[in-house]
């Protein structure tokens, strides 16, 4: 019963975050017209890595608006970013990970392509795991703060020499789209394609590598993971240690330790792989506590 919940749950999944995907990227005349959608929605950060270049994106990208924000003459913080992106992690800490990030959804088809998987040794996943906070600490927050562009704003370093995010879903469909960018391309863009490579290979043997080492966003949530409203539960009683929750998971983690992980994306897959019901959410109390604060 547990493999039939855990299959039907990983299905539902991928439908949330394929749909999720899609509606944020819904603007076709881009695909078309070698375009990209300034409207209103602009002004807004979809929760996941989602690159405000793609000719499709509808909303603005967060590690983006983050970087793009800072007033480096008159040294202001991106409040408002900032603020909203600690909204989502107070609340659901790391969920978005695991539901709302198409290039999570990439990384996990890769990684279902049948060929040997590798397992990162344990001590070198562990000091691995520390550098999407150095990503983040260094190329998001510091660099952008003290380094600016023509126009004032926080320099884009993250986006401009790292993300993979943007050379897949905007420099690579905006070379092919439109002839006049090809001329443009230079050593910069092909140092990014390099690293897509690299990120898209090491996907198809590692499950999430760019989650779990490099991406800044998922370590500015997993700040807000073990006090976030949406946590959780174990009960010890139930659990008969047959350590198929530990087992499932692919981000390494063992739910019976720390349920609550840094690492833990949320994604429910321990959960509907337990046969006693030992792991749950505790939605009913964030609903709770959601609904007291509205009113």
């Amino acid at each position: 019963m547990a493999d039939k919940n855990a299959k039907k749950h990983r299905i539902i999944r991928k439908g949330v975050q394929t749909t999720w995907g899609i509606l944020s990227n819904g603007y076709l005349k881009g695909f078309l017209t070698a375009s990209i959608y300034k409207g209103p929605l602009k002004n807004f950060c979809v929760p996941g890595m989602n690159c405000y270049s793609c000719p499709g994106a509808l909303g603005a990208c967060p590690i983006g608006a983050m970087q793009s924000v800072f007033d480096t003459r008159k040294r202001k913080f991106a409040f408002y970013v900032v603020g909203y992106l600690s909204a989502i992690g107070l609340l659901v800490g790391r969920f978005i990970c695991g539901w709302l990030c198409l290039f999570g959804l990439i990384q996990e088809l890769l990684y279902m392509i049948p060929t040997p998987k590798i397992k990162v040794p344990d001590k070198i996943d562990k000091t691995l795991r520390y550098f999407k906070y150095v990503f983040l600490l260094l190329f998001v927050f510091a660099l952008p703060f003290f380094y600016r562009t023509e126009l004032g704003v926080g320099f884009p370093f993250f986006c401009k020499y790292i993300c993979p995010v943007g050379t897949l879903e905007a420099g690579i469909p905006l070379v092919l789209l439109d002839s006049s960018i090809k001329t443009t391309v230079g050593a910069l863009f092909r140092w990014k394609v390099i690293i897509l490579i690299v990120c898209v290979a090491a996907s198809v043997f590692i499950y999430r590598p760019f989650c779990k080492y490099v991406c800044p966003l998922g370590a500015f949530y997993a700040l807000f993971q073990r006090v976030s409203l949406l946590k959780m539960s174990f009960n010890e009683s139930a659990c008969v240690h047959c350590g198929a929750c530990a087992r499932t998971c692919k981000m390494n983690v063992d739910p019976v330790v720390t349920p609550n992980s840094t690492e833990c994306i949320r994604c429910g897959e321990c959960v509907k792989a337990c046969p006693k019901g030992a792991l749950s959410f505790n939605t009913n109390k964030t609903a709770t506590l959601v609904r007291a604060a509205s009113e």
